[in-house]
């Protein structure tokens, strides 16, 4: 009995130095793994519980904020979007049914489509052109070069390979109006067919930032703050700003925004028939694949169910279509939401671009005005006794006026007013103050104020006076 009692003691001991053992090891791990998603989770966890949450305090304070602007330039404006894809494209999938409700989500009333090429042709004849439920569809294609053309019979079929010169005057000669696509890579900016460029475009800061540095606030916060996420690929895009300013001191150049939808960034987890999980970006790029072990597999099943090879176990979009579409917007001043009154104020400058995602940006105003005259973006007014330049915002903002690229005033309010003194392009941009620093909101297109002044206006009430004036260099 001695012998046997002994026996068990030992036996009991081994496996509680076992149990003890083990249970060492899993809290050391499950430590080790709690400061490693620390360390890689640091900045997303921070932006959880405490940068998102004042963020969009903020933005929901300038919503709350916001009051019509008590000027009027004359025009009816329209609110939408250039340079968006479909399932014509190779890197979309989005039918135009569904693009149609973003629209009308994002509360978009025009929209000009970009679509990739195929088979090296742009054929107008294909995706959706006019009206469709109060929302207007213009056709049109991203080609080489950054070609972004709209406005042609849907009969045209370009070769998008066509030598840049010639494809550029066929464009004109059909009717069409040529803008440029991604500004920020080397273009043929001195063909006198462009009419204007993005001056902002999403994809353009999703370069720079990268998809897989934002994984830890998709995790995280993509559900609770899917907007707030999105807005982590921002940066000024200051060198396209001083380069399309370039441009402008020697012609009319109109800057745009460029949503750039596709709704194809984000992820794909699959459970392969390797056994393996596989990691891929909505593009098709594989990120990573991992073999799953006793451990790692029983968690997968537990997430997403039973696994069955080839299974698309979830989907995570950073870019959903209408969210896009809010991201940033263009602001025109037409006649009428057709296609021939878009174009043409797209074209001429006369519109402003915005990122309406922050603040519905609908109301605010920008124009010269000397006596009863006014003009606005993109309009020519010769300078004359009296001209002031007006602005009013729908939310408290900081001014800044560019004249040639040179910043020369900044004021802050609602309203805004200056007298000019030099002839120049003069364009204004409005900063939002969010936390603890200005924020971009709107880039006007300039107006042109040129040296030979008319006849002198009839009198009219003199405007307030302006807080400050330019008289040149």
């Amino acid at each position: 009995m001695y012998v046997q009692s002994s026996h068990q003691q030992k036996k009991r001991g081994c496996l509680f130095r076992l149990f003890k053992w083990s249970a060492v090891a899993v809290c050391v791990l499950l430590l080790f793994g709690l400061c490693l998603f620390g360390y890689v989770f640091r900045g997303a966890l921070y932006n959880r519980f405490i940068a998102f949450p004042k963020e969009m305090a903020a933005w929901e304070a300038i919503r709350a904020d916001r009051t019509a602007p008590g000027l009027d330039d004359g025009w009816t404006e329209f609110r939408g979007v250039c340079h968006s894809h479909s399932e014509l494209s190779h890197d979309s999938e989005v039918p135009f049914p569904e693009i149609l409700e973003a629209c009308k989500t994002a509360d978009i009333r025009f929209l000009c489509m970009s679509d990739h090429c195929s088979e090296g042709k742009a054929d107008f004849s294909k995706g959706w052109s006019g009206l469709h439920d109060g929302v207007l569809f213009i056709r049109g294609y991203e080609m080489s070069g950054g070609f972004m053309p709209w406005g042609l019979p849907p009969d045209t079929v370009l070769d998008c390979e066509a030598d840049p010169a010639a494809l550029a005057q066929q464009i004109e000669a059909l009717g069409g109006v040529l803008f440029i696509a991604h500004s920020e890579e080397e273009r043929a900016w001195d063909l006198p067919q462009i009419r204007g460029m993005e001056i902002y475009n999403i994809h353009t800061d999703l370069k720079n930032v990268g998809l897989p540095s934002l994984a830890p606030d998709i995790i995280l916060s993509l559900k609770k703050y899917p907007e707030l996420v999105m807005r982590q690929i921002f940066e000024r895009q200051t060198d396209i700003l001083k380069h399309w300013d370039e441009l402008n001191r020697g012609r009319m150049m109109a800057g745009i925004a460029a949503g750039d939808a596709h709704q194809n960034n984000g992820f794909r987890g699959y459970y392969t028939a390797n056994d393996t999980f596989l990691l891929r970006a909505t593009s098709d790029d594989t990120i990573g694949e991992w073999n799953l072990n006793f451990l790692t597999r029983p968690l997968l099943s537990l997430c997403f169910g039973s696994l069955e090879p080839g299974e698309q176990l979830f989907r995570i979009d950073l870019d959903k279509y209408e969210r896009s579409l809010r991201f940033s917007n263009t602001h025109v001043l037409a006649a009428d939401l057709t296609e021939p009154d878009i174009l043409d104020a797209l074209s001429k400058g006369r519109s402003f671009i915005a990122f309406d995602m922050i603040a519905d940006a609908r109301g605010f105003v920008y124009f010269a005005q000397a006596g009863e005259s006014k003009w606005v973006m993109g309009e020519e007014a010769p300078l004359q006794e009296g001209m002031m330049l007006r602005a009013a915002s729908p939310n408290n903002v900081r001014f800044t006026l560019v004249l040639d690229g040179k910043v020369i005033d900044t004021q802050e309010g609602r309203a805004y007013q200056f007298r000019p003194g030099a002839p120049g392009k003069y364009r204004l941009e409005a900063e939002l103050f969010i936390v603890d620093e200005w924020v971009p909101w709107v880039y006007t297109n300039p107006i042109v104020i040129s040296t030979a002044p008319p006849a002198t206006p009839e009198p009219a009430a003199a405007p307030a006076e302006p807080a400050s004036s330019y008289s040149g260099a």
